[in-house]
Parts: C-alpha cells; structure tokens; sequence
C-alpha cells in the first residue's frame, strides 16, 4: 500500500483516524501499531515476520547491553546485534547482486539468486542501527515498553520511504502527545502538499522519462529533457513521501525531522547533499562518517573516510554497479572542491552559482538511472554529444512543447520562489484572510485532482498546457 492510491487515501486512513481519535490516550500506541502491521503487510505479509524479528533483536539488544555491567560484555552484544541486522539487510537485498558480478568477474558457477526485498528494510534497519549504538554509548537508556519500541520501528507514516526517525526524537511522543484542530489541519495541509508533488508533479515527470526510453528518435534536446526531468522526478517523488510523512505524523500527534531544504538552490554538491535527504546525510554522517574519524586525522584518511561514505550511500539507494559509480560522483565532486575550487563558488553571485550545482546534479541522476555501466556511460555520453545524435528531432520538440508546463512548474516549486511570493501576497492588507478562507479550498482541488488522476491516468491537468 502507497500513500498516493486509492485505498490508502479512502478506506485505510479514514478508518485508522476514526479509531485512533476514538480511543483513550493509553489505547493509541496500540492502534497504531496494528494499523502499522496492516499496512506493511498489506502486499506482502510474510515480510511481518522479518520485521518483527529485527524489532526483537533490536529491542533486546538494547535492554541487554543495559544489563550487562562490564563494557567488553556491552560491546559484544552490540556487535553481535550490528552484524545480525546488516547481516540480514545485505542477505534480501545484496546478496543477488554480489553473486551476480562474482559470477561475471570470475566465470566462476556462482548460482543465480531471486531474493524478494522487503519493502522499507533500509529504513527500519537504520532506525534499528542507530537505536542500539545511541543505546551503546549511553546517550539515552534503552525502551523498556516492547509496545512503545515497536511503534517506534513499525510507525506507517515513516516506514516504506522516511524520514529516517531517530529514537529520542519521538520518544517523549511515544509515552504521551496531544493533538489539537490546528496541529491536525497542518498536518492534512502538509500530507495534501506532498500529495499533490507525487501525483500531479512526479508522476508526469516519470511520465515523460518513460516516453523518452521508449522512443528511438532520441536527441540532444531529449537527452536533457530527460535528465532534468528524471532529477526533478526524483525530488518531487521522495519529498512529497516526505512531506506525507511529516504530515501525517503531525495528525497523530508526532513531529518528524525535516528531509529536504531547497536542494537546488544550493550553491555547491556539498551544500546540496546538506539539503537533499537529510535524514540519511545525517545518519551516515553520525555513525559512519565521525565514528571513522571525519576530517581529523589528514588529508589522505578524511579522502577514505569520504570516499566509505558514500560508497555506501550509493549502495543504500539500490543493489546496483550504476549506484556505486553515482556515489563515487559525488565523492569526487565534494572532495574537489573542498581540496580546490570551493572557496571561489562563494565568491559567484548566488543566481549564477545555483547553476553549478544543478548543472551536476541533473548528470548525476543520469547515472542513478543507468540500467548497466554501459548505459551510464552512453547516456552521460550523449548528454554531451557523443553518439551523433541531433540537435533536435520532431518528437522532442512536440515532448518539449507538451510536458513544458510542468517543466516549468518543477523548476520553479523547486525554489523558495513559490513561498516567497506567497509570504508578500500574505502580509498585504486584507491578503491574510483572503489567502486564509481560500487555503481550504484550494487543498480539497489538489485532493480532487489526485483522486481523478489517480481513477483515470489519462486524466491530467498540466497536459492541457501546450507551448
């Protein structure tokens, strides 16, 4: 079950609210937690079964390290603890990818291996990873409430796709939260902004991806079409899940971190990767990057410690050679300007120096993209006119002239340009109320335009916006 669906939106929500608001205070957890069960095994429910066993390790390596009064007794709990969760994590979903490229390096008769991924096991594993190390180095003690812990892992708004939730800050919620008319209406505000980023803004950029894959007559207006359609695609996706999340999570009465700031509007990869995904850049940064020593120890070990990173981060988007060379990207691309060029893109105005970074940005996400390393390297390739490709063909210029509306319309949401103007209309005379009775109207549009996208897919607003 996925936010952005019918029965999500219709007879799964309506219904938890309805029994979550009517229960008393102590009952909530519970509900929630079955509510959490149901939607995770709502596809496939024999992967219950994994998460409640992650759920029990993690809980009771947590309590166990508490009662352990000798430190080297406390650390092998936790490493026992890491290697079990990772080991299980890289079982469903590496294991057929590391067979796959023994088996073409060598020659070697490894067997082909169809392992299911469970939905959202990089998500819970890290919640679980970061619980019991916090746990380990005595930063808050370990949950003694299976219930509350378990609620803590399994919660459906975070689950399938973040923010990545860390332990103390939702723990105080998990014991006890209130909500009230105005959290719970900038909850559905914020759920219904996401809502609309996902379906009236991602999925026709997605749209225009697969025409572009589909089509022979491919050029170099196509190739950059799809480029920066396929990272604004990207965006919009995972930020309107995001913003789902953090909305819904307000209507239950919890408050989840932020995910995204305004990515591109960046003035450097660094500072993008500060912006983009923020829960992730954060965990990795916590518990990979310092705990390897970070950039104290010389220029030669923060490069290593760097390049781990985000090999791992690259890894962590998909089981995928094409996910390795995309973090290695970003590695160079960060390492060299901090060893080289970032001090002068401070000194470029701010409008000129966003283009930098979108500039490799959009690149990269070409190679996120690559079904294979050849792939990627034909299509960063052509990005740049290798291949012999036209300038331009009668098919990108009527794709062009059918999907520029909503080109238009993500490059410029994906700016605080929107909110600016916004916050000027708001603060003029009379504006306030005017925008205040019209807010509500204007959300159940967005729901009603979902709803009819999402009944009928050939249905959709922006498309009647023709160049």
């Amino acid at each position: 079950m996925v936010f952005s669906s019918i029965p999500f939106l219709y007879y799964f929500l309506p219904a938890v609210l309805l029994v979550y608001f009517l229960v008393p205070k102590k009952a909530k957890n519970a509900v929630l937690l079955l509510a959490s069960l149901f939607f995770y095994g709502y596809g496939e429910p024999r992967f219950l079964l994994l998460m409640g066993l992650f759920i029990a390790l993690g809980y009771g390596a947590a309590v166990l390290m508490e009662q352990c009064r000798e430190r080297r007794s406390r650390k092998c709990v936790l490493v026992l603890s890491v290697l079990l969760s990772l080991g299980m994590l890289a079982w469903f979903k590496y294991a057929g990818f590391f067979a796959d490229s023994i088996r073409k390096v060598t020659g070697l008769p490894v067997p082909v291996l169809h392992i299911a991924l469970p939905v959202g096991i990089s998500f819970y594993t890290f919640q679980i990873l970061s619980y019991v190390l916090d746990v380990y180095w005595e930063r808050f003690p370990a949950e003694k409430n299976l219930l509350r812990f378990a609620c803590y892992v399994s919660m459906f708004p975070q689950l399938i796709a973040g923010p990545i939730v860390r332990f103390p800050e939702v723990s105080a919620q998990l014991r006890e939260r209130e909500t009230d008319p105005e959290q719970i209406y900038g909850g559905i505000r914020r759920f219904l902004a996401g809502l609309g980023k996902k379906v009236l803004l991602a999925d026709q950029l997605y749209r225009l991806c697969e025409i572009f894959q589909q089509t022979e007559e491919k050029s170099l207006l196509f190739y950059w079409m799809y480029a920066a359609a396929f990272a604004l695609y990207v965006y919009y996706d995972f930020s309107g899940y995001s913003d789902m999340a953090i909305g819904l999570g307000r209507i239950l009465g919890f408050s989840f971190p932020e995910n995204f700031r305004y990515p591109f509007v960046s003035r450097s990869a660094a500072e993008f990767w500060r912006r983009w995904h923020m829960t992730l850049g954060g965990w990795f940064r916590d518990y990979v990057y310092i705990p390897l020593g970070g950039s104290r120890n010389g220029k030669g070990k923060w490069l290593r410690n760097l390049l781990i990173v985000w090999i791992l981060t690259g890894l962590w988007h998909g089981a995928a050679w094409n996910f390795v060379l995309w973090g290695l990207f970003f590695a160079g691309l960060i390492a060299a300007e901090k060893l080289w060029y970032g001090k002068y893109l401070e000194k470029i105005p701010a409008a000129a120096a966003w283009i930098y970074p979108f500039f490799f940005v959009t690149v990269s996400f070409v190679i996120f993209r690559g079904p294979s390393v050849s792939d990627v390297f034909r299509d960063v390739g052509c990005l740049f006119g290798a291949g012999g490709l036209p300038a331009a063909t009668g098919p990108s210029v009527y794709y062009l002239r059918s999907f520029g509306g909503i080109l238009i319309l993500g490059l410029t949401g994906c700016t605080p340009a929107v909110k600016i103007l916004y916050k000027k209309i708001r603060d003029r005379r009379g504006m306030g109320r005017i925008l205040g009775a019209a807010e509500p109207v204007l959300l159940i549009a967005v729901l009603l335009l979902c709803t009819a996208y999402l009944v009928d897919g050939s249905f959709h607003p922006f498309l009647y916006f023709r160049f």
